[in-house]
């Protein structure tokens, strides 16, 4: 009985992180690219999930950082298992579908794949972009419980189309403290979890917070962490990060990640759920779901495996 309640609160912890990945997204959209003295002049605090911005976004309207994580969630819930054709698979699909925003380094990376095959893009010292992390989620989900696996498939998404070793420990690391939210880490545990992350790549440093915002996934992280850390709830957590403004959907995205699963889905404010699609917001509740259940965790709480 115990394991069936824990169950039930990883699973409510892990729609938290994929609803959260998508809010952030869409609060955050609209200030993408602009400093955080111009959301401040034009918005005074950017706090509602209001549209616009350089895509004329409507309101709740999602862009490439949920699209993407949609198109892993989607290729993995549907066989069960990882597989990183139908992954690019769908990245081809999704890029051929004209989507409102996609990143240089992801269009070139998925047009590679769709001409030559290719699975793993070649080492690029340009490719430290945050496009390979604001979708990685469905990886933390799909992994929880066996870490070295959750390390493997968060780097081979990755290369699909971002090959940079920064690139590939902030995909590793987010996936890790998400999992260690998941699962109901403190706070402090989870800081101790990036001072080990520090060690291994200084350049994530955080505090004092250089107040970059930028696509370059170093001044990314250190946004993420240093909003996450310093906030109390889901809420203002998204708030701070946002109006910094610069790559505020992926920055938006990826703390909405983290915070969904730390906080859970009943920390997230009604009146930004109710701006979202609802078909989009059930179809991700049902595929945190779907990747959990298969998760090796998942097995373990549920008692078949």
């Amino acid at each position: 009985m115990h394991n069936t309640l824990q169950y039930e609160e990883v699973r409510e912890r892990a729609r938290g992180a994929f609803l959260g990945l998508a809010i952030g997204d869409a609060l955050g959209a609209p200030a993408e690219f602009m400093t955080a003295g111009e959301i401040k002049t034009k918005y005074g605090l950017l706090k509602e999930i209001v549209g616009g911005g350089w895509l004329r976004l409507k309101p709740g309207q999602v862009t490439d950082d949920t699209e993407m994580a949609l198109c892993i969630a989607r290729a993995v819930a549907s066989r069960r298992q990882w597989e990183l054709l139908p992954i690019a698979e769908n990245f081809s699909r999704w890029l051929r579908s004209k989507p409102i925003d996609v990143g240089d380094t992801c269009r070139r990376g998925i047009r590679d794949f769709m001409l030559t095959g290719r699975l793993d893009a070649l080492p690029n010292a340009w490719d430290a972009g945050n496009g390979a992390v604001m979708r990685v989620l469905p990886v933390a989900l799909f992994t929880l419980g066996d870490d070295p696996f959750m390390a493997d498939c968060a780097v081979a998404q990755a290369h699909l189309t971002h090959n940079h070793p920064l690139s590939d420990s902030a995909c590793v690391w987010l996936c890790r403290l998400v999992q260690r939210a998941l699962l109901g880490s403190s706070k402090y545990a989870l800081r101790r979890e990036v001072d080990t992350l520090l060690a291994e790549q200084p350049k994530f440093k955080f505090d004092p917070y250089p107040g970059l915002a930028t696509g370059y996934v170093v001044d990314t992280m250190q946004t993420v962490f240093h909003h996450f850390f310093r906030t109390r709830d889901f809420e203002s957590c998204l708030v701070g990060t946002v109006n910094q403004g610069g790559d505020a959907d992926t920055t938006g995205a990826i703390v909405g990640a983290l915070a969904g699963a730390y906080y859970g889905e009943e920390g997230i404010p009604r009146r930004w759920l109710k701006k979202m699609d609802r078909h989009l917001m059930n179809e991700i509740s049902r595929l945190a779901e779907e990747l959990l259940a298969p998760s090796p965790q998942g097995r373990r709480m549920r008692g078949d495996g």
